[in-house]
């Protein structure tokens, strides 16, 4: 069995015996691509940027195994976001006309992201898992580490893809879907009828086809169905990012996970043999043989209602749902490959593929990030929305722009008239690109006014799933630490700077604002 000792979300620490305290003008707590291009802006303008990182990696998803990138529209990035992508381009030649490219092995953005840092003079502190957050007259003041670390700063960004710190800090936020009825949309809640994703046949939910009193196959839920735009505190499924290869040389063969237990997959097995086999064919080619495999159809990767406590959940809690949905996605592909119940042309096709010896060496060829692809999202004075998706609504304080499909994956897997449905998946296209509210990235000013927050921004379930894609992550972090040092230069609030000053700058640092 491969050793994945080294593959885990978090592993407690004790506190040092001298632990390190650490000053700046801006703490960045989370290395994702939003808190590195915040970094690099910061240091552009002068200011003494930290990272806390709370596990061992640089660059989220986008260095872990999202290497097919979920645009919208190109012409809508702009800034350090763009600079990385000509970057990448460099490297694989692109011949697009600015030289962007926007596929790329893992390792290559990785390193792209530490060369920026190293430039930027910014010191990146690994495995900070944050414990507790200090704060005096409305400002967070410091924040303090498990490993006993202390960071201090005048301005503090929230770049994780949970929102810890913010939840820290006390500032309000919120978990799961709205009700339709909270922001007067239409695409919010629950939501079924989106035919994408689902079962195209139909499949016997019964662990004894036909007879409910058998019990439920693994994966399925009994609770209720619901109504179309009903409010829950359900959350879009995660998945991993998973990096295959079908070149013989770099290929490992998918190794068994721990705790596997084929028993997990009944469901996949009774969908194929009813004549449906497409749970791989969402891996998209990406230089040098590999690919980007993502959730296609209704059972593939996605591991629907198994991640509704990690948004709140405490680390350990975490960590059982991190090795759980490595146990589901790689048991998963271990099943396709090996199970003699799969049909021969399925495990055929599944054996093509494998793992890439030359990507995440440390713990053998599997992604280190969990797709994290919702967690908290902060409630402040400007709620992003279906209706600025749709451009009812426009901000007139654009930071950047968004501009990928109203998208959530599933949420729940249910019973519905004795057939299994999966329930919760969007994919609805905005009216193009649309400008997102400076307002949406800080909180009230009466809950802190030192804390920017450009990943687990202000905004509807429904409206995040245009945002949260990592090059609009890239633009708000960026725009975030321009908002810092304009707030440090004139002394004020995060939420009192003067817009028409932060628009200067974006404009200057080529930041796309307004369609």
């Amino acid at each position: 069995m491969t050793d994945f000792s080294k593959l885990n979300y978090y592993a407690q620490q004790t506190a040092a015996e001298v632990p390190d305290y650490i000053e700046a003008d801006l703490c960045i707590y989370g290395a994702t691509p939003a808190g590195i291009a915040a970094a690099v802006q910061a240091s552009r303008m002068g200011l003494r940027p930290v990272i806390t990182e709370f596990g061992t990696h640089l660059g989220g998803m986008t260095a872990s195994g999202l290497g097919r990138t979920d645009v919208g529209n190109k012409e809508a990035i702009g800034g350090i976001s763009r600079e990385f992508y000509r970057t990448i381009g460099k490297h694989y030649g692109s011949d697009e006309p600015d030289g962007a490219a926007w596929a790329f092995e893992p390792h290559m953005a990785e390193a792209i992201f530490h060369e920026w840092l190293e430039r930027a003079e910014t010191p990146v502190y690994y495995q900070q898992h944050l414990d507790s957050v200090e704060m005096k007259n409305g400002r967070i003041v410091r924040i303090r580490m498990e490993n006993g670390n202390t960071f201090a700063a005048s301005i503090f960004i929230d770049a994780t893809y949970e929102g810890d710190l913010l939840a820290r800090a006390g500032v309000s936020y919120h978990v799961g879907r709205e009700a339709n009825s909270v922001y007067r949309e239409t695409l919010n809640g629950i939501h079924f009828g989106h035919p994408k994703h689902n079962f195209y046949a139909w499949t016997d939910p019964y662990r004894i086809e036909g007879k409910p009193d058998s019990g439920l196959l693994p994966g399925i839920s009994d609770e209720a169905p619901g109504y179309q735009g009903q409010g829950d505190r359900t959350v879009q499924a995660y998945n991993f990012r998973i990096c295959l290869t079908n070149v013989p040389d770099n290929r490992i063969a998918f190794p068994e996970p721990p705790n596997y237990n084929p028993d997990r997959f009944a469901l996949l097995l009774r969908y194929i043999n009813s004549g449906v086999w497409d749970a791989m064919q969402l891996n998209k080619i990406m230089p040098r043989g590999k690919s980007d495999l993502n959730n296609r159809g209704a059972f593939s990767t996605d591991h629907i209602g198994a991640n509704y406590h990690w948004p709140e959940g405490n680390y350990v809690t975490r960590e059982a749902i991190f090795q759980d949905h490595v146990n589901y996605n790689l048991g998963m592909l271990y099943f396709l490959a090996n199970d003699e119940s799969v049909p021969s042309y399925v495990r055929a096709e599944a054996r093509q593929w494998g793992l890439p010896a030359d990507e995440f060496k440390e713990t053998a060829g599997w992604p280190h990030q969990l797709y994290i692809r919702e967690g908290r999202r902060m409630i402040a004075e400007v709620v992003m929305t279906e209706h600025h998706c749709r451009k009812y609504t426009v901000a007139e304080d654009s930071i950047g722009l968004a501009a990928y499909t109203m998208d959530s994956h599933n949420c729940r897997r249910i019973v519905l008239d004795g057939r299994c449905v999966n329930e919760g998946n969007v994919e609805i296209s905005p009216s193009g690109p649309y400008p997102i509210s400076y307002r949406s990235i800080v909180p009230k000013g009466e809950e802190c006014s030192n804390l920017i927050v450009p990943v687990c921004l202000s905004s509807s379930h429904i409206a995040y799933g245009s945002i949260r894609m990592e090059p609009v992550f890239m633009i708000l972090g960026q725009s975030a630490a321009t908002a810092a040092a304009l707030a440090l230069e004139a002394g004020c609030a995060v939420q009192e700077i003067d817009y028409a000053k932060l628009r200067e700058r974006l404009l200057l640092d080529g930041q796309v604002l307004n369609a």
